[in-house]
């Protein structure tokens, strides 16, 4: 049987990081202006990505084990319910089986998921099934997912969902300041939004698949951060294309290059579509090339998911015991 033999009980495979919020800047139009985008240099680097590199056995085993810890773990349908989001929060505290982990050679391993994300609807919900677990709920706010409610009512969805205890603040941007490339009003949209969040961290959505272009997910990207966004994410996952490993580079390197002009570390989430344990390492191997080490703690990034751990827990079987275990088989989220 094999055994994870790189990973201490209660150790992480990455070392830890500030957990610093960004405070954000001023208004500055130049770095907005100066981004450059070279397309074929991206999409190669992208279509390359799961080719040019890959970790295998007790290495794989150990970069799943991590990417579950990274995981917001999420529900974010129409038939919602008490108890559809109860059983999520039971998954998030033992999102791997115990036995399992005890079969690996790691029976005391403390594991769980980055968080709980949710509507605004059931956040008091997951508050009171996560207590005592140290998993922060975040909330999906400000007119999910299309962001085209009244303004006032967007600050007040914040506020409403911060009052009830989530600890992160989901927050998608209005498309059209972007797509009309009036940079000051999206600034001044997020940097409201920042305000509204209060002690709760902001995740700037982007929504990458309506934005048109490369450059403006790259101005976006610039934008939302000098407003306060404390992580930037691609998208709500109800877009035609959601995270890509094109888009998901524009933004990391945007991010480099704000860390860079200001010392400030922003994170990053991908959502949408990664459902696989294989899509899991590529962006984990995405950010450790691109930012290294430190980008890889959940308070610095995150993946935005709802089946994917247990196609994770699936993998880990295989390492394990040499077989996959049916779906059916599969506790569900």
């Amino acid at each position: 049987m094999a055994k994870v033999t790189q990973i201490k009980p209660g150790a992480s495979l990455f070392p830890a990081a500030d957990n610093g919020r960004n405070p954000g800047t001023r208004f500055d139009l130049v770095p907005v202006r100066d981004v450059r985008i070279n397309r074929s240099a991206i999409e190669r680097r992208a279509a390359t990505m799961s080719t040019r590199r890959t970790v295998k056995k007790d290495w794989q085993a150990a970069w799943l084990l991590h990417a579950v810890k990274t995981i917001d773990l999420t529900t974010l349908s129409g038939d919602d319910t008490v108890g559809t989001v109860k059983r999520l929060c039971a998954k998030a505290r033992q999102p791997v089986q115990q036995q399992l982990l005890a079969d690996l050679g790691l029976p005391d391993f403390k594991l769980h998921t980055g968080a709980v994300c949710v509507y605004h609807r059931f956040v008091s919900t997951a508050v009171e099934a996560l207590a005592g677990s140290g998993i922060p709920v975040a909330a999906v706010s400000t007119g999910f997912p299309a962001g085209l409610t009244p303004f006032p009512l967007k600050i007040e969805e914040i506020k409403a969902s911060v009052r009830d205890g989530a600890a992160e603040i989901d927050i998608v941007i209005s498309r059209e300041h972007v797509l009309t490339g009036n940079w000051r009003a999206l600034y001044d949209e997020v940097k409201a939004f920042r305000e509204a969040c209060g002690p709760a961290h902001m995740k700037a959505i982007i929504a990458t698949g309506e934005l048109g272009t490369l450059k403006n997910i790259g101005r976006a990207s610039m934008v939302c951060m000098q407003a306060g966004s404390d992580f930037i994410k691609t998208s709500t996952g109800k877009e035609p294309t959601n995270a890509t490993i094109a888009g998901s580079l524009v933004m990391v390197r945007a991010i480099r290059q704000y860390y860079e002009q200001t010392g400030h570390k922003v994170g990053f989430k991908p959502a949408g579509g990664i459902r696989s344990a294989k899509q899991a390492l590529d962006w984990l191997i995405l950010m450790k090339e691109e930012l290294g080490d430190e980008w890889l703690q959940p308070h610095l990034f995150r993946i935005g998911a709802s089946a994917l751990v247990n196609d994770v827990e699936r993998q880990l079987e295989h390492y394990a015991y040499g077989r996959y275990a049916s779906m059916q088989y599969q506790s569900l989220g």
